[in-house]
Order: C-alpha cells, then structure tokens, then sequence
C-alpha cells in the first residue's frame, strides 16, 4: 500500500503533490490543470477546474496499479466536499477513526474535517474509478450575494457558516442514479474556452443541488423505495437507459419486465422512484422530447417525426405534443427561424 500525504493551500496542490508522488504531466488549458497519468504506478487523469466564489471541481478518472491512500490534511484549505462515485468504488474514514466506509458506485459522499483533522481517501488496487467531487470553500463561498444557507436544512446550515473549521461533518449518502446522468453530462461537455467554463460552472451547481436535496430527504427518512434493493435499481435504469437510446422502438411492460428480471410492480416502483413517471410515462416524454428536438434541428416534417419517434397516430401525437408543451407541432414548426413548414 502506497500513503502519498497531502497539504495543500489549494485544489491545484493537491494534483501538484500527487504528481510528486505518482509521477505524470500537468497540463494547462482554460483555466483547468489536468494531471495526465500513464506509467507503473497509475494510468489516467485528475483533473481540477475552478470557478469563481470559491467553488471548483475535481475529477478522478484513473486507475491506480497498488492500492493508495491519499492523507489529506485539514489545513486552512478545507473545503466541504460533495462526492459523487460514477464508476468503481473506494474508502473514506478521518484518521481519528479505524473503520472505513465503502462508496460504491453511484453512491454520493458530503464530508468536510476540523482544521489539522486528516481526511484519507483509500483508492484499491486495480479498481478503475471516475470520481466527481465537488468542493466548496466556505469563506469565499458565503460573499457570493446568491448565497442564502438559511434555506438549507438546519444541520448543513451549521456545515457552510462553520468558516473556522470546528467541526466535522460526515454523511454517506444512499444510492443516487439520477445523479448519474448529470455527472455523465458535466464529463462530457466539448466546447471550448470560456463557454466550456461557463456550461460546467452551471451544471456542478445543479449538480450541488441534487446532493443537498438528497441530504434533505436522507435527513426526512426518505430513503430507496423499500420494494427494490440496489442491484434492481440498477437494473431498471439499464432500461431507462435503453429506452433513452432508442425511443422509437416498440415497447410493452411485461417485455420489459422479463427484459429486466423484475416484477412489472417493481419495474414500475424502479421507475417511479427514479423517473418520478410510470414506465408508459417516461416512454411518452422521451419521445415527445425528441420529437421537440428534431422538430428543432431537422428537416422532416411533422408525419415523419411522427414515425421516426415510435407513434403511428398523428393526431394522438398533436394532442399529446400539446398537452405537454402547450403548443400544437404545427404551431410549433412555424415558431422556429428559417425553417420551412412541409406537413
């Protein structure tokens, strides 16, 4: 087992140290460092991107080929970390405590330390992860004029205003796929320069809002539906997933269900506690939301949405478009710049 201690004043230390440590290059561009990885002791990237009022944002996507425990010291660079596990899994514990805590994949993780407390991440050998982690650095966070911690659940509350660092704070969250998607998204923006920066800032705070409305819930005793268990969560967002890719095919509950392994009541309670829509719901909107886009984008009139998005019905589709989006297809099509109503 490897033991790579950090102290760092800031996030770019923390790559900085690590690759003292684990060797590698750093690369500079838009304002992000990227740690770039590929030798004995690990292949992958850390990547760190800052934003303004104290927020900035790690990403692991790495594997590491000895199991390696990163001793983080609580200095006075000690942010409230949200955490979100996409792939793999890996341990956290203070260092006053001896027992560690598993985080699995797609589990979220809140956690900040008093001031010289050590926080150790345990990363296993072999085991590749993509990790997200969201930090938040309280003082500089507080002077933002949106910033209103007043709202937020008592306990939390006490976490962000606590600038001097008295206490610890610990919450190991439930199993979260609808997180998942998010983070996916935040991965994979392409654009360049300023728009880049730009588009990441807004999708970690949305994505900083999904953690405090799961420590909200979690704090309520809101927890997975009690019918399914993790591994049946995982399987129904498989066929979310699914269905997401490919919309317009034909798809009934009982094959899904045996597609799924899972009772149609437990397909259904999967979905609903992930989609907030019944399995024929969430077919429906995913539909209609193509149906908005390639109406958007492309050149095909309304009967060719009409099929290309599964349905063989266009009146069903006109009245089902307008009920949704409060505007008929047609009206729709005629809002749109420069393009031409072929119908």
């Amino acid at each position: 087992m490897t033991e790579i201690a950090i102290s760092a004043e800031n996030t770019k230390d923390i790559i900085e140290q690590l690759q003292t440590n684990i060797g590698g290059e750093i690369l500079e561009r838009w304002g992000e460092c990227t740690l770039v990885v590929d030798n004995k002791k690990a292949n992958g990237t850390v990547k760190v991107i800052p934003f303004d009022w104290g927020v900035n944002l790690m990403i692991y996507d790495i594997v590491f080929f000895n199991d390696v425990v990163l001793k983080i010291e609580a200095t006075e660079f000690n942010p409230i970390r949200f955490i979100y596990n996409l792939k793999g899994e890996f341990l956290h514990r203070f260092s006053i405590h001896s027992r560690e805590a598993l985080i699995e994949q797609f589990q979220t993780l809140i956690f900040t330390n008093k001031t010289d407390g050590i926080n150790c991440l345990h990363f296993k050998k072999n085991v590749a992860i993509e990790t997200n982690i969201i930090q938040i650095v309280r003082k500089d966070f507080l002077k933002k004029r949106t910033t209103k911690v007043s709202t937020l659940n008592k306990k939390l509350q006490e976490v962000f205003v606590d600038t001097d660092h008295d206490n610890r704070f610990y919450h190991h969250g439930s199993l979260n796929l609808k997180m998942a998607d998010h983070v996916k998204k935040l991965h994979n923006i392409k654009t360049k320069g300023m728009l880049r920066i730009l588009k990441m800032e807004a999708k970690v705070y949305e994505i900083l809002s999904l953690h405090i409305q799961q420590y909200n819930r979690q704090s309520q005793g809101v927890e997975l539906p009690t019918s399914l268990v993790k591994s049946e969560l995982k399987r129904v967002r498989k066929i979310g997933e699914q269905i997401l890719k490919n919309p317009a095919k034909s798809y009934n509950l009982e094959d899904l269900s045996i597609e799924s392994g899972l009772s149609q009541a437990k397909l259904q309670d999967g979905f609903k506690f992930l989609y907030t829509r019944t399995v024929t719901e969430f077919i429906r909107h995913v539909r209609l939301e193509l149906a908005r886009d390639l109406l958007k984008t492309s050149d095909l009139n309304i009967s060719q949405v009409v099929y290309t998005i599964g349905f063989t019905s266009r009146s069903y589709f006109s009245k089902i478009f307008k009920d949704k989006y409060g505007i008929s297809p047609n009206e729709f099509s005629k809002q749109i710049p420069s393009k031409v109503m072929v119908s």
